[in-house]
């Protein structure tokens, strides 16, 4: 992979993980007190519930589960179908983010954060009742249309939606003796777009509620311009 299109690729990982790390803040503190796309939270957290006997919570971790079930099982289906129709298609129509079938994926979750964006603010930003199962189930399908998006890019050695892998190839990386590889800035810049995502969605939870979807929707807006313009110089390095 050649430098401009290794940096593109950077971007395009950050601003998705940036986007989870604010959608994650939603979920946690309007939703239910789940993740919508750390399903290994989801797990413990059902644990819990299921010692503690409460039957709310578990119901919101069942919800996000399935959300994003549905959400990997549909961007793998949406890709494929892609992918068949454009089989006869030359080679430079791309491959990673900037692949047609990977940009279809990526346009489902906009379409999905936009529908969880109109329920949000129809809710006056305090979703409640049916509407609040609605809104995760939403939200957890978005993070799982962008995790198989991912997948289908070929970025093996990140993710933006669990990042504990992440972490944990980072350290491993900088700790090694035999540094023969440079650290590269995917891994770190993917934990700091995290950060970044989480730190902004809770300050508008906090101040300015009805401004918590466009962050996710901004990140993923810049996603697709970035998947949709191929680098210049796009060729194999």
């Amino acid at each position: 992979m050649n430098r401009p299109r290794q940096q593109v690729t950077t971007l395009i990982a950050i601003a998705l993980t940036f986007g989870s790390g604010a959608m994650d803040v939603a979920s946690f503190t309007k939703l239910g007190g789940v993740f919508t796309s750390v399903m290994t939270g989801n797990i413990v957290l059902c644990g819990l519930a299921a010692a503690r006997g409460s039957v709310s919570l578990i119901a919101h971790t069942a919800t996000a589960f399935a959300g994003y079930v549905v959400g990997v099982a549909g961007g793998t289906r949406i890709a494929w179908y892609h992918t068949g129709r454009s089989e006869q298609a030359d080679d430079n129509d791309g491959s990673g983010a900037w692949a047609p079938h990977v940009r279809a994926v990526l346009l489902a979750e906009l379409a999905l954060l936009a529908g969880f964006a109109v329920g949000w603010w129809a809710s006056g930003s305090a979703p409640g009742g049916s509407l609040e199962y609605w809104l995760l189930a939403i939200a957890a399908a978005a993070m799982g249309l962008q995790a198989s998006a991912v997948t289908q890019m070929g970025l093996s050695n990140v993710s933006t939606t669990y990042l504990t892998g992440t972490l944990t190839g980072l350290v491993d990386s900088l700790a090694s003796p035999e540094r023969r590889k440079r650290e590269g800035l995917i891994r770190p810049g993917v934990l700091g777009g995290l950060a970044a995502g989480a730190l902004l969605s809770g300050l508008l939870v906090k101040t300015a509620p009805a401004g918590v979807p466009a962050l996710p929707v901004a990140a993923l807006i810049v996603v697709v311009l970035l998947s949709s313009a191929r680098p210049a110089d796009s060729g194999r390095g």
